[in-house]
């Protein structure tokens, strides 16, 4: 077995750490023997999207993803689009988020059209959501999630797309209707940084099992010794709940 991971904008999209998701997916999927590569796409770079079975987009600052926006218009948008709808795993952390929607609006009303692989908008808020956080993941009964937000941004769901989890300390999507992060297909989108799987490890074996079951038609990830990994979560949600 083998999964392919492309890396979009490592260069620029890389606040609080993101990265390191890409570390950690890569380290569970070598420690059960299983091959991984990752390639970066960059800023200049073509995308070939049918080469890849997982993809990862970090976040960054607002004035990033309007630079962003030049790069990804055209190809690299439809490309992103398709492997959406064909069901590729993707995880995309805060402003890599907000870039899968269709717009974000600032303060004076300005709007920033992002691709619309994902039925969702983000607005502006003088306000912002930050600290650490927990939330429920839904599709694991029981399962909690930690991690750390911090946006100005306030994001809605429309149809069609579910959210990731319900808040249960902290702020999530707007701070207003409780939802955390987006489900749609095979994407997992979240606020959370600092870096997301790593704290979380039950999430991100979910993550990478559906990227596997997409590719194989099944997944069995063998078990790891997470005890450290499950210490420090559980030492987390006791500080937050």
């Amino acid at each position: 077995m083998e999964l392919n991971i492309c890396h979009i904008y490592p260069d620029v999209l890389n606040l609080y750490g993101d990265r390191g998701n890409i570390t950690c997916m890569a380290k569970r999927l070598s420690w059960r023997g299983i091959d991984v590569h990752t390639d970066p796409v960059c800023i200049g770079d073509k995308l070939d999207a049918a080469k890849y079975d997982l993809f990862f987009i970090g976040g960054g600052q607002d004035f990033e993803q309007e630079f962003l926006l030049r790069d990804l218009a055209g190809d690299k948008t439809e490309q992103i689009r398709s492997a959406i709808e064909d069901g590729k795993t993707f995880l995309a952390i805060c402003g890599g988020y907000q870039m899968l929607g269709h717009y974000y609006k600032n303060c004076e009303g300005e709007t920033c059209e992002f691709i619309g692989a994902l039925n969702l908008y983000t607005e502006e808020s003088r306000e912002r959501l930050i600290g650490d956080y927990a939330f429920s993941f839904d599709e694991i009964p029981g399962e909690r999630i930690v991690g750390f937000e911090n946006h100005s941004g306030r994001t809605f769901l429309c149809d069609g797309v579910e959210p990731l989890g319900t808040v249960l300390k902290g702020h999530g999507n707007n701070g207003a209707d409780g939802t955390e992060g987006a489900r749609y297909k095979n994407v997992f989108a979240s606020y959370s940084h600092g870096c997301l799987l790593p704290k979380n490890p039950v999430l991100c074996d979910y993550i990478l099992e559906t990227a596997l079951r997409t590719k194989y038609g099944k997944a069995e990830l063998a078990p790891l010794d997470d005890k450290l990994e499950n210490l420090a979560h559980e030492a987390m949600l006791k500080r937050l709940l």
